[in-house]
């Protein structure tokens, strides 16, 4: 931890993000949500048939992540984050149900910056090959929804001072350009 770094505790209002400028460094507290495509794909579904969610989207973060097998004694097995150009064409449904942040890797498009902009959200990047570090920050993982999914399931994560960086912010802002 730096006396640069921003804390963020979630839930993520608009308030906690108007200030916050691509390239800033944030210690992400709190509960998030683990879930990849399979998942955003039958939220998307409910959403659309206007049927209850499994969970809250509302001022939500939503990480885009593969947990590996938890070893014996751990809380959580590596957890990194997957490659997030792959949910641009999945994310405005659940930007418009109120997810407030992502956390992924890689940019991201710029049909997918225009949507932050709009929906007032920001994309976050956790850094890549230190899953296992990464690990040492969730206090607590549990699969919520879509258990038939396997590694695709909705996770909910309790972490603290998990490290991540601003790469969209709510401006237009891009660390990528």
């Amino acid at each position: 931890m730096s006396d640069k770094d921003i804390i963020l505790e979630t839930p993520i209002t608009i308030d906690k993000i108007i200030n916050l400028r691509a390239g800033d460094t944030v210690l992400l507290s709190g509960r998030i949500i683990g879930a990849r495509d399979m998942a955003h794909k039958r939220l998307i579904a409910t959403l659309r048939k206007k049927e209850k969610l499994p969970i809250t989207l509302k001022d939500q973060v939503i990480f885009y992540l593969g947990p590996s097998p938890t070893p014996t004694g751990k809380i959580s097995g590596s957890i990194g984050p997957t490659t997030s150009t792959r949910m641009d064409r999945l994310s405005e449904p659940l930007l418009a149900a109120g997810v407030k942040a992502m956390i992924g890797k890689g940019r991201r498009s710029k049909d997918l910056n225009n949507l932050l902009i709009k929906y007032k959200a920001v994309y976050f990047i956790a850094p890549g090959g230190i899953a296992a570090f990464l690990s040492t920050k969730v206090k607590s993982i549990k699969e919520v929804a879509y258990m038939d999914l396997g590694p695709e399931a909705i996770f909910m994560l309790e972490v603290r001072d998990f490290p991540v960086i601003v790469a969209n912010d709510i401006y237009g802002g891009d660390i990528f350009k």
